[in-house]
């Protein structure tokens, strides 16, 4: 997270994976005693990775038996983790498929690059495992699709690592309150990202260290040379990779509108920009703006270092605005505009979105309970697809027409090849 915290006056009154690995079944888990444990595997453990580590051992009911990662350092910190917080050491891996070979484990956080996503949760589908995969869902459209199927054909449960989405309750609130009608009609939402993205530099290409497997973490994206932005955190500035800024806190802002509105797809995409503030040799724009339109509403994506003008004091945020009122809100909180002031003495509709046990917990619990999350990989497909929607748009210089239900761009564009990608060989998804 980036930001600490997030009416007319009638307002106030009305008030698939390949590489030859073979699939394996595990019987559901339901009603599991408390003194079982969830036995879980973790792919990817940088800083996010890591962070979500000692998050999942904080419950009693979760055993890192297994971590996995590229980067020799990164492995050595995690089991220096685990061993400290739950007192024995966890088998280490360098390739996540023999993780999931495991047949003890029941489920793998993954919390790699972007463009890591897709083959471990698929392959970790088949294999029985449920499934926590970092937001964005998926590096394409493509991608996310097939995940989707693969997590539905063997009936997993999963959960996309937007923590917002239960780890604070404000959102619940600005949803309830939107559906309450009390704005009144929304037809316009606008969602502005204030990135503070400053310059990561122009350094040389080199030799990767030789603690990091660098052609492994390139994968099934294409052969580059090593450069020391290129991975680690600094991959999201590579098309490559990643999307950007803008599709690594998409999941975080947009959630709000798809909940409270229930979004769909949206029907076109503009979108125009550029990489105009920072200088240096990252590839995806520092200065964005896109321009969706779903029936009878339109939103806007902006991204900034500065953000959005107006409602400065919000930091990045949300805008519902409607026929009676404007509601504003941000991670924290929300506030209600009439006629260009703020409104403090009106009274919310009352609660019926019940209080989350927190993202990971939800997760946890559902593994045992076979019930879906509320963030689940197919929500999650929903919201990423509009963000990679956005980015297909500016890299193609196209308004883009977008048939949902082929999940294809019409009219003969030559950006449909955007909407998945080709893998280079060995890898392959499918």
């Amino acid at each position: 997270m980036n930001e600490a915290g997030t009416n007319r006056r009638t307002f106030v009154k009305a008030a698939a994976a390949g590489l030859g690995l073979s699939a394996v079944r595990f019987p559901a888990r339901a009603a599991v005693p408390p003194s079982d444990r969830i036995r879980m595997g973790f792919i990817g453990l940088g800083g996010q990775g890591t962070g979500r580590l000692n998050q999942f051992m904080k419950h009693p009911d979760v055993e890192a038996v297994a971590v996995c990662d590229l980067d020799k350092n990164h492995l050595d910190r995690a089991v220096a983790a685990v061993e400290k917080q739950q007192n024995h050491k966890p088998e280490t891996f360098h390739d996540f498929r023999k993780l999931i070979e495991r047949k003890d484990i029941d489920a793998v956080m993954i919390a790699t690059p972007d463009h890591w996503h897709a083959l471990p949760t698929v392959i970790a589908c088949q294999a029985g495992k449920d499934v926590f995969v970092e937001k964005p869902l998926a590096f394409s459209i493509g991608e996310g699709r097939l995940m989707v199927d693969a997590a539905h054909k063997h009936g997993r449960i999963t959960q996309m690592g937007n923590h917002i989405h239960n780890d604070l309750p404000n959102y619940r609130r600005v949803v309830e309150l939107v559906r309450s009608g009390m704005l009144g009609k929304i037809d316009r939402v606008y969602c502005s990202l204030r990135s503070g993205e400053k310059s990561i530099g122009k350094p040389a290409d080199t030799a990767p260290p030789p603690e990091f497997d660098y052609d492994f973490w390139l994968g099934p994206a294409p052969k580059r040379a090593y450069n020391p932005n290129r991975s680690h955190y600094n991959y999201r500035y590579f098309w490559d990779y990643s999307g950007g800024v803008s599709i690594d806190f998409w999941c975080h802002y947009i959630d709000v509108a798809y909940w409270a509105l229930d979004l769909q797809a949206p029907k076109t995409v503009s979108a125009g920009g550029g990489r105009w503030i920072a200088d240096d040799n990252a590839e995806t724009p520092d200065t964005f703006e896109a321009l969706y339109e779903f029936p009878a509403l339109v939103l806007t994506w902006t991204v900034h270092p500065n953000g959005r003008p107006g409602y400065d004091h919000m930091g990045s945020n949300v805008i519902f605005e409607g026929t009676q009122a404007t509601l504003v809100t941000n991670y924290g909180k929300h506030e209600v505009w009439v006629n260009g002031k703020q409104e403090e003495n009106f009274t919310p509709p009352a609660q019926t979105i019940p209080d989350s046990p927190g993202h990971v917990r939800e997760f946890l619990d559902s593994i045992k309970s076979r019930k879906r999350t509320t963030c689940d990989i197919e929500y999650g497909f929903r919201v990423t697809k509009a963000g990679l929607l956005g980015n297909i748009a500016f890299r193609s210089g196209e308004k883009i027409n977008w048939d949902d239900q082929h999940e294809r761009i019409t009219g003969g564009s030559r950006a449909n090849r955007l909407v998945t990608r080709r893998y280079r060989k060995p890898w392959k998804l499918a």
